[in-house]
């Protein structure tokens, strides 16, 4: 990784950009509005929004407000990297961490694959945010780069937690998509807009004052009258007289407008430049971030870092990235314009540009910036390869949202092209609950020819699409063990999927009552997962060994590979993954027949937060979770639960018959939940899947009919499940459900914000 994007690991458990995070020092000839920002030096109130179009000066503002306040700034400068929540919080959090260092819960909740974004990572750095030891502003600059609405959902839940003092500034081209008519109705909102952010005649000829441009007091009138004192058209009209102009007399009808200030800018600025610089301006505008090295590889050129030092001592619309000088990017608005301009006269030099940076990424490890670069570029084969190569690191480092817009650049016919991204996107849409569409992803795959190598060495796509297939099980379990057996065959040694390959294989045997060879492939999974840094595959294996033992009465066993397996799941994060509740469930079982209730309660409540995850995508498991949790309750008198359990569980095998064993022992199970006391239990445990799925929305800022739309379920659904929730868990109120939920171990304890906060109107 090239130290211009350096990592904080030593201090966050995951990849960030450090330089996202660098507060902007203001620069020379800026103006600071002083008015605006003493409103917003004696604000009070938690949220602080600057909305204008692009060149209004929002950060400079910010960053002029961040020197005359006395509290500590938290800055992340947002881009589209940012359109995946996970992400987007990483950045929030780590941020607040650069002023006031976040306890390790937090952060850790924020690295791996797993954990679910309402009822785990907002409410922990929502908590962090709240117990806050000093009041802070957290900045995030250019939130309208941000498309996804989950990261604003998430940003609108943050706010939720923000302590006295402290304060979230927003600066977007935009009104962002937040509940503000609500935060403005309870007085917790300071807007500044466009109009507070114009300048004046005073302010415009101090502007151009600083970039070198004397005016008589009329010509600055009509200058300021012209441009409606807005400040990048200012400094435009100033860099084009510098460069020749005679005057400002060509900027009538000179304001925001896109479509003007294009034209502008060729015809009185890049035409009176010189050749060269003017060149330059143009090629490097499709580049996000520049050094010297980039430039000089996009634009077969050289000394482009001397280049980029004079434009930057010139003030010209560069933005400084680091302290020494290496990183830039364009002002916003001048970068745009430049693409525009380089779109209109040279477009067939746009793809050739990004072609060369793509290669420059590649090679000085910037794998991600070239996806982009070579998605721009157009080089479909080279992106697809380095996706092969990226997927399952940037899948285990918790940006599943990521990779999937990547893949969604790639219509059906590349994906066959490309099997190996069609084997991604239907394993990433079996773990969402997308099994039609998985099947569908995967059939795109099933007899491809691959147009690029595959990542692990393998001849053919076959067996990827085997371990996939025998994943999902869709074919009942002999298919399973068949498509497991041929995936080893073909698989390289070093693959990846080998330890997922045998796990497969195990559980095949173990559900068709193979029970020693089962036990030879569960423990080759753990050896070869061990190995292979596949922690997931390894716990599960060692989950199934745990109920394997407990079935054959070998409870010493059972407790010892259940604890192995929950140590490993805590170690690497993942409690809150899907695929981890058959530890938490062998955990409990062991707990209760050990008699530790109190244990088995809170190993119980961890598996059902999880249940929302679970469908027939992944039969197997999700039906032997099913089976476990009806066992455990009826062992604790909770036949209400077992009842519903069991029930949700068969629905599963209809859709999936073939599941060897677990048929039969749910038929079993059945005559036992039929005998078993009347609904006595905890209610609690009895909510169903869907009514678990709803019930973290519920500790959120979201209207029914928001919660909704966020399920893709209409409002009388989520007020129905809503009210069997509150019956459920012996509530009146959203409020009393959120804290009935925390105490029974649904939702994490002490990490919602105060019930006085939430929303209570559907």
């Amino acid at each position: 990784m090239d130290d211009a994007f350096p990592m904080t690991t030593a201090e966050v458990p995951f990849d960030l950009m450090e330089v996202k995070l660098e507060q902007p020092a203001t620069r020379p000839g800026t103006v600071a509005k002083a008015d605006v920002i003493a409103r917003l030096c004696a604000a009070t109130v938690p949220c602080a929004t600057v909305v204008a179009p692009a060149g209004y000066g929002k950060t400079t503002l910010l960053a002029h407000w961040a020197e005359a306040d006395p509290r500590p700034f938290a800055w992340v400068a947002l881009d589209g990297r940012d359109d995946d929540a996970v992400v987007f919080l990483r950045d929030i959090a780590a941020a607040v961490h650069r002023v006031e260092p976040l306890p390790p819960d937090v952060l850790g909740a924020l690295s791996g694959p797993g954990g679910s974004t309402w009822s785990n990572r907002v409410p922990r750095v929502g908590r962090a945010l709240a117990a806050l030891e000093r009041p802070l502003v957290l900045v995030l600059d250019d939130l309208h780069a941000v498309a996804n609405p989950g990261c604003v959902d998430v940003l609108a839940a943050l706010f939720e937690y923000v302590p006295v003092g402290s304060q979230i500034a927003i600066a977007s081209r935009e009104e962002p998509a937040l509940p503000l008519a609500r935060w403005r109705a309870r007085g917790w909102l300071l807007e500044v807009g466009a109009a507070d952010l114009r300048l004046d005649e005073l302010e415009a000829e101090l502007l151009l004052g600083a970039a070198g441009v004397e005016l008589g007091a009329s010509e600055l009138s009509e200058l300021t009258r012209r441009t409606e004192g807005w400040p990048a058209g200012l400094y435009l009209a100033a860099l084009s007289i510098r460069a020749g102009a005679a005057s400002a007399a060509g900027a009538e009808g000179f304001g925001d407008d896109d479509r003007f200030v294009s034209e502008y800018l060729r015809l009185e600025l890049l035409d009176r430049l010189p050749a060269a610089e003017a060149k330059f301006l143009k090629y490097t505008s499709v580049l996000e971030r520049m050094c010297g090295g980039l430039c000089d590889a996009a634009l077969e050129a050289t000394l482009s870092a001397r280049r980029l030092a004079g434009l930057e001592r010139a003030n010209f619309f560069l933005v400084p990235l680091d302290r020494r000088g290496e990183w830039y990017r364009y002002h916003h608005l001048f970068g745009q314009l430049l693409r525009n301009e380089l779109e209109r006269s040279e477009p067939e030099l746009v793809p050739a540009l990004n072609g060369r940076a793509m290669a420059w990424c590649i090679a000085n490890e910037l794998p991600e910036e070239a996806i982009v670069y070579g998605h721009a570029a157009g080089e479909t084969s080279a992106v697809a390869g380095l996706l092969d190569a990226l997927v399952l690191p940037l899948y285990y480092d918790g940006r599943r949202e990521t990779v999937e817009e990547w893949l969604r650049w790639f219509d059906d016919d590349q994906l066959a092209r490309y099997p190996a991204l069609a084997v991604y996107q239907a394993w990433f849409r079996v773990l969402t609950g997308q099994p039609e569409e998985a099947e569908r992803s995967l059939a795109l795959a099933d007899g491809a020819t691959s147009a690029i190598p595959l990542s692990d060495g393998s001849a053919t796509i076959e067996p990827w699409v085997a371990v996939l297939r025998a994943h999902m099980m869709g074919d009942g379990v002999e298919q399973a063990l068949a498509d497991s057996s041929r995936a080893l065959d073909q698989l390289p040694p070093e693959s990846p999927w080998i330890p997922v390959a045998l796990l497969n294989r195990g559980v095949a045997h173990a559900l068709l009552g193979a029970t020693d060879r089962a036990k030879h492939e569960l423990a080759a999974t753990v050896e070869k997962g061990l190995a292979a840094g596949a922690a997931e595959d390894v716990f599960v294996a060692h989950a199934q060994l745990a109920l394997l033992a407990a079935k054959e009465g070998s409870w010493g066993e059972a407790g010892e590979r259940a604890r192995a397996a929950q140590a490993l799941v805590e170690e690497v994060g993942l409690g809150d993954y899907s695929t981890s509740a058959i530890a938490h469930v062998a955990t409990a079982r062991v707990a209760v027949h050990e008699g530790r209730h109190d244990d088995a309660h809170k190993a119980l409540a961890r598996t059902h937060r999880l249940r929302p995850m679970l469908d027939h995508g992944l039969p197997w498991l999700t039906v032997q979770v099913g089976l476990e949790l009806t066992r455990a309750h009826l062992a604790l008198g909770d036949a209400g639960a077992a009842r519903t359990i069991l029930t949700e569980t068969e629905e599963v095998l209809e859709l999936r018959p073939n599941m060897g064993s677990l048929a039969d022992d749910a038929r079993n199970l059945r005559d036992q939940v039929a005998a078993a006391a009347g609904s006595a239990g905890a209610w609690a445990m009895s909510l169903t899947g869907a009514e678990l799925r709803l019930l973290p929305y519920l500790a959120t800022h979201l209207t029914f009919p928001e919660i909704g739309g966020r399920l893709f379920i209409s409002r009388n659904t989520v007020k129905t499940e809503a009210v069997a929730i509150y019956r459920k868990l012996g509530a009146s109120s959203r409020s009393q459900a959120i804290e009935r939920a925390v105490e029974v171990g649904l939702l994490d304890s002490s990490i919602y914000p105060s019930p006085a906060n939430l929303t209570q109107e559907g």
